[in-house]
C-alpha cells in the first residue's frame, strides 16, 4: 500500500482521536461511573489501533491495543477509574502524541514506550494499588448496554407487550473479513424493520453509520415474530458471524430499574399506536410522502497550503482591484466607473467567504489546555477547576498557529504564581478549588482573549521593588506610577516575580515574551489585578493578518500606510502648539502630553518640502500609551494586502511589511507598536 497517499488523513484522524480521548479522560476522571464515556475513550482507541495498523506503524498500534486492555477492564468494571490510573493511560496518550507528531514530521513513529507499557500491563494484571474487584455479571445486571433503558424505551417496551408484541434483545457480530461493516448494519436494520420496531441500539444508529465500533452491535427490538424466526432474517444478510436472540422480561426489569410507567403510558400508548399504523399503511403501499430531510452539513478536508495559494491569488486580484480603482478615477470613464464599482463588490464578497474559509474555532488552542493544567496542579498540590468560555470564537489560521504559546505561558503563570495552595485559600476564606478562567470573544475587527484566576492578585510593592532592583524604573518614577503602570512592568525584559525559578512558569523570563509575540501579530496584551480578588490579562488581537484597511499619509514624497487598528484620529496643528519636555518634543492632546515622531526624520526621507506653520499629525496608540506621528499630508483610507519584506529584510525597525498601491507604487506599512516605547 502506498502510504503516501494517505498519510495526511492518517495524520488528521489521528489528531482528532487524540484530541477526543483527552476530553473523554478528563470526564471520566470527574465521572467515573459514567460507562457512556469509557465507550467513546474505548472506540477511539480501538479506531486509531486500527488505522496504525493498516498504515504499517507497529509501536503506535501496539501501544493503543495495551491501552485498549485497561480501558476494557474500566468498561467491564473489573478496574476503577481511579485518578491514578488515569495518570497512566494520560501518559499512554502523550506518547501516542509523539509518535504521531513524529509521523507528521517525516519519522516513522518510533519510540521506546516499555515503561508506560510495563505499567499498562500490570494494571491489566490486576497489580494496581486502587484495584477493586467487580464480576463481569454485576456489570450485565447494572451497567449492562441491553439491560438498562431509560423511561422513554421502557414505556415503550411496556405498552409494545401490553399489546401482544415481543421485546428481543439482539446480539450481532460481524465476520472478522467484513468488507463494509456499515453497509452491512443497514440491511440488518432493514430487516428489522420489516419485523418490527427498533427501540434501542449500542452503539447509537450514527455511531454505527460511521464504523465507530467494533464487529459486534445490539439492537433492542419489539415484533410479533418468534425468536427462531428473528434469527433466520438476520442470518440471511451475508458476512454476519453470529446473531443472538433473548426475550426480554419487561415486567421483571421495570421492578429492577424502578421506573414508575403510569404517568406517561397514555402518551406512549399513542406514539406506539401510530408507529404500528405507519408500518401498516407501508405494507399496504398506503403511506403518505413525507417530506425529505434537510440534509446535514457536508464538509471536506482541505489543506492549509491550498488556502494560503487562494489568498495569494485574492490579494493579486485586490491589488489590480485598487489599480483599475485609480484608472477609473483618472479616466472618468461612467462605463469603466461602473464595470469596477460591480468588481469591487464581487471582490468584496469573496473576500469576505475566503476570509471565512481561514477562520477555525479558537477551541482547536483551548483543547490542549486542560490537560496541562491537571498536570500543574497536580505538581504543585494545588486544587484548579479550568473553565473555557467562547471555544467557538474564530480566528485566522495564521494567528491560531502563534497564540499557543503565549496562552501557555499565560496559565503557567496563573496556576504558580495567580492562585494559592489549598490551606492559604481556606484561610483567606475562599473555597479550597481555584478557578481559572479562559475566555474568548469578539469585538468588532479583533479577538479578546482573557486569562483569569481568582487567586490573591498581584503584589503591588513585590513588583515595583523587583522593578527597581532590575533597573527598569528609578525609585522616583517608581513613587509616582498608579497600581495599573505597576502591574505593566511585569511585561519588561527580565523582570519576574518568582522567588525561586522554576519549570512551571517563567524560568526566571517574565512575561515580555508574551507581550512581543501578542504585538509581533499586531495585538497587544494588557494586565488588570485586585488584592485577593484575582488577576487577569488581556489579550487583542486582529481577526486577520493578510489584508487590512489603513490610513494612507504622504512623507514627503513618499507614501507610507498607517493601519486603522493603531490610529486614534488625525489633526491639523499649529507651529507654536509644539513643545519640549526632557528633550523630547511633545503636544498637548485632550489633556494628555503626547510625544511627537516627524517621519521625515525618523526614516531620513529625503526633503523635497518646505515646512509651513501647520503640522498633519496622525495619533497613534499601543495599549495605554500614545504617540503624534508628524506627516505631509493625508491620503485617504484603504484596504491593502500586506507583504512581507522578505528575507534579505528582517530587521527593518518599526516597519512590519509593504504593499502596492493602485498606480503600482510600493508603501511601506509602519509599525506603531515598535515606534511607541
Amino acid at each position: 500500500m502506498d502510504k503516501n497517499q494517505y498519510l495526511d488523513m492518517f495524520i488528521d484522524e489521528s489528531t482528532e482521536h487524540l484530541q477526543a480521548m483527552n476530553d473523554h479522560l478528563l470526564k471520566l476522571e470527574n465521572q467515573p461511573g459514567d460507562y457512556s464515556i469509557i465507550d467513546e475513550v474505548f472506540r477511539s482507541a480501538h479506531t486509531l489501533k486500527g488505522m496504525s495498523a493498516t498504515m504499517g506503524y507497529e509501536d503506535l498500534a501496539s501501544l493503543t491495543h495495551q491501552m485498549e486492555n485497561v480501558l476494557d477492564a474500566i468498561r467491564n468494571d473489573k478496574l476503577k477509574a481511579t485518578s491514578d490510573l488515569l495518570d497512566v493511560v494520560f501518559e499512554s496518550v502523550d506518547h501516542l502524541e509523539a509518535m504521531v507528531q513524529d509521523i507528521a514530521n517525516g519519522g516513522e513513529g518510533k519510540r521506546d514506550v516499555t515503561e508506560v507499557v510495563a505499567k499498562l500491563e500490570k494494571i491489566e494484571k490486576g497489580d494496581f494499588s486502587e484495584e477493586i474487584a467487580a464480576t463481569k455479571e454485576a456489570d450485565q445486571k447494572t451497567h449492562g448496554n441491553q439491560n438498562s433503558y431509560d423511561d422513554f424505551e421502557l414505556t415503550v417496551l411496556s405498552q409494545s407487550t401490553e399489546q401482544g408484541f415481543h421485546a428481543y434483545s439482539i446480539n450481532i457480530s460481524l465476520r472478522a473479513d467484513v468488507i463494509l461493516k456499515a453497509a452491512r448494519v443497514f440491511m440488518v436494520f432493514e430487516v428489522l424493520e420489516q419485523i418490527g420496531e427498533v427501540i434501542k441500539s449500542t452503539p447509537t444508529v450514527d455511531q454505527l453509520e460511521e464504523e465507530n465500533f467494533d464487529l459486534a452491535f445490539s439492537v433492542t427490538i419489539v415484533t410479533k415474530e418468534a425468536e427462531n424466526d428473528v434469527q433466520a432474517r438476520i442470518m440471511k444478510v451475508s458476512e454476519i458471524d453470529t446473531v443472538e436472540v433473548q426475550r426480554i422480561d419487561v415486567e421483571e426489569m421495570t421492578k429492577e430499574q424502578g421506573t414508575s410507567l403510569q404517568e406517561s403510558a397514555n402518551e406512549e400508548k399513542v406514539l406506539l399506536s401510530e408507529k404500528q399504523t405507519q408500518r401498516n399503511n407501508k405494507e399496504n403501499g398506503t403511506e403518505k410522502e413525507e417530506k425529505p430531510s434537510s440534509s446535514p452539513n457536508k464538509t471536506i478536508r482541505v489543506n492549509i497550503e491550498r488556502l494560503d495559494s487562494l489568498m495569494n491569488l485574492f490579494e493579486e486580484l485586490v491589488i489590480d482591484r485598487g489599480r483599475l480603482e485609480q484608472i477609473s478615477r483618472d479616466l472618468k470613464s461612467s462605463e469603466l466607473t461602473e464595470t469596477v464599482e460591480h468588481m469591487s463588490r464581487i471582490s468584496g464578497d469573496l473576500q469576505s467567504i475566503i476570509l471565512n474559509m481561514r477562520m477555525v474555532p479558537i477551541e482547536q488552542v483551548f483543547n490542549r489546555f486542560p490537560r496541562m493544567v491537571r498536570a500543574l496542579a497536580k505538581d504543585l498540590n494545588k486544587i484548579v477547576h479550568l473553565e473555557i468560555i467562547g471555544a467557538e470564537t474564530e480566528l485566522d489560521r495564521t494567528v491560531i498557529d502563534e497564540i499557543g504559546d503565549p496562552l501557555v505561558h499565560l496559565l503557567r503563570n496563573s496556576i504558580d504564581h495567580g492562585v494559592e495552595t489549598p490551606e492559604k485559600r481556606k484561610q483567606a476564606g475562599k473555597r479550597e478549588e481555584s478557578t481559572i478562567t479562559l475566555k474568548a470573544y469578539h469585538s468588532g475587527n479583533h479577538v479578546f482573549i482573557e486569562v483569569s484566576d481568582d487567586g490573591a492578585g498581584i503584589n503591588r510593592d513585590k513588583v515595583l521593588q523587583k522593578a527597581i532592583n532590575s533597573g527598569v524604573v528609578s525609585s522616583e518614577n517608581g513613587a509616582t506610577l498608579s497600581d495599573k503602570q505597576v502591574y505593566e512592568l511585569l511585561f519588561s525584559s527580565g523582570l519576574s516575580t518568582a522567588d525561586e525559578i522554576s519549570d512551571i512558569s517563567g524560568r526566571g523570563v517574565g512575561l515580555d515574551v508574551v507581550k512581543n509575540k501578542i504585538e509581533s501579530l499586531g495585538g497587544n496584551v494588557s494586565v488588570h489585578s485586585s488584592p485577593n480578588v484575582g488577576t487577569t490579562f488581556s489579550i487583542q488581537l486582529p481577526l486577520t493578518l493578510s489584508i487590512i484597511s489603513v490610513m494612507l499619509v504622504e512623507v514627503q514624497e513618499e507614501i507610507y500606510a498607517v493601519p486603522l487598528s493603531s490610529i486614534i484620529e488625525t489633526a491639523i496643528i499649529k507651529k507654536e502648539d509644539i513643545m519640549a519636555a526632557h528633550n523630547q518634543k511633545v503636544i498637548d492632546f485632550r489633556g494628555s502630553v503626547v510625544p511627537l515622531i516627524n517621519l521625515t526624520d525618523f526614516f531620513d526621507v529625503p526633503v523635497s518640502k518646505e515646512e509651513n506653520d501647520y503640522y498633519s499629525i496622525v495619533i497613534v496608540r499601543k495599549g495605554e500609551k500614545m504617540a503624534a506621528l508628524v506627516v505631509n499630508s493625508f491620503i485617504g483610507q484603504q484596504e491593502i494586502v500586506l507583504k512581507s519584506l522578505g528575507n534579505y529584510l528582517t530587521n527593518v525597525f518599526a516597519i512590519s511589511g509593504a504593499t502596492i498601491l493602485g498606480n503600482g507604487q510600493v508603501a511601506l506599512i509602519v509599525d506603531c507598536n515598535s515606534l511607541i516605547k
